[in-house]
């Protein structure tokens, strides 16, 4: 007849998918018990771990099923690191926001609705800032649309974990200059997140204090589009250098642009500035041509009302497209090209518009 000792070694062959690291030596599974027929685990996991739930349940039964007598598994959902206190990645709320350790500024960038390309944005603005010649890291907070991995070309990767019990962190992945974290990297490719507020919250802020950051000048968050617990989320958590606002010059993303700029002003978060993304097409045969697909005017609009720059206005071009699906950001494939420079120049105006703020 099996034993709790032996229970227990079994359920060494239950490793994490990143590290490699057995899912009993992490904290992750405890108080194993064995009560003839049945076997008794608690499975606890923190919210990056999430994605591996079923995983991690169906190989631990797997395992305790093969042992001698046991012909039924009982697994218990602990209660997960989400639901501590902030300064633990939780959900609760903070008097004041809590710095990052090692991280100097917080950059967000942010968008009143999806597929003005905020992330591209986001994305092309980190490599930038790296080629500056500084530190840089990258949360991808759009939990719900996270390709920040494919931008990057790591959508294979799966980040190792460190430490054990409450002193695990995540490590980001280094691509093109910059580390990286991301939801992308945590799940399946197709596999949608169905979150509540309170999940989408924890796992922002484990991403914000249990992310190994390191020494960092720069932290830029990918937010998702809209104004929601996201954005609630970070103003709360951590202290902000500023918003970067990104919209298209068309009159229906400015509206969203608006509320999402008003949002973060009664928030008391400083707007750097606006971007104005797809500003107009260039084409590759034509280089000196522009042709403004989506009007124009939108983004220096939303600046003059609201009293803050306009940071930059990005043009159309195909490498960024093609960048973007190759995991190559166009400030590093085709760094002369007209986008690439106006991801540059929006770099510098960024930043100093941070110091100005600070």
């Amino acid at each position: 007849m099996a034993t709790a000792e032996q229970a227990h070694n079994a359920l060494d062959q239950v490793k994490d998918s990143g590290s490699g690291r057995s899912a009993i030596e992490m904290g992750w599974i405890d108080q194993v018990r064995v009560i003839p027929p049945r076997a008794v685990i608690r499975l606890t996991l923190p919210g990056f771990a999430q994605s591996q739930r079923d995983r991690l349940a169906q190989e631990a039964r797997q395992v305790l099923l093969e042992l001698n007598g046991i012909s039924e598994v009982q697994i218990e959902i602990g209660e997960t690191a989400s639901q501590g206190p902030i300064g633990q990645a939780g959900h609760g709320q903070s008097a004041e926001p809590q710095a990052i350790q090692g991280v100097r500024q917080i950059v967000a960038v942010s968008s009143g609705k999806g597929g003005v390309g905020k992330s591209t944005v986001a994305v092309n603005l980190a490599c930038a800032l790296a080629q500056e010649g500084l530190s840089v890291g990258l949360l991808d907070a759009d939990i719900y649309g996270p390709n920040t991995p494919t931008m990057l070309g790591v959508a294979d990767r799966t980040p190792e974990v460190s430490g054990n019990g409450a002193e695990q962190c995540i490590i980001p992945i280094e691509s093109h200059g910059i580390a990286m974290v991301s939801m992308g990297l945590l799940i399946e490719e197709n596999q949608p997140v169905i979150w509540r507020g309170p999940m989408l919250n924890g796992i922002i802020r484990q991403f914000l204090y249990q992310a190994y950051w390191g020494e960092r000048d720069v932290l830029v968050v990918d937010l998702p589009p809209g104004t929601g617990d996201a954005q609630l989320s970070l103003a709360q958590a951590v202290p902000i250098a500023g918003v970067v606002i990104v919209t298209t010059p068309q009159k229906v993303s400015l509206q969203d642009a608006r509320r999402g700029l008003a949002m973060f002003k009664q928030m008391g978060v400083n707007v750097l500035g606006v971007v104005e993304n797809m500003t107009a097409f260039v084409p590759p045969d034509q280089p000196d041509r522009r042709y403004a697909l989506f009007g124009s005017g939108g983004g220096e609009q939303l600046a003059m009302e609201n009293n803050v720059p306009l940071l930059a206005q990005i043009p159309m071009e195909m490498p960024v497209q093609e960048g973007g699906n190759e995991g190559s950001p166009i400030v590093h494939s085709r760094p002369e090209s007209v986008s690439a420079k106006a991801f540059k120049q929006l770099a510098k105006q960024v930043l100093d518009c941070a110091s100005q703020a600070s």
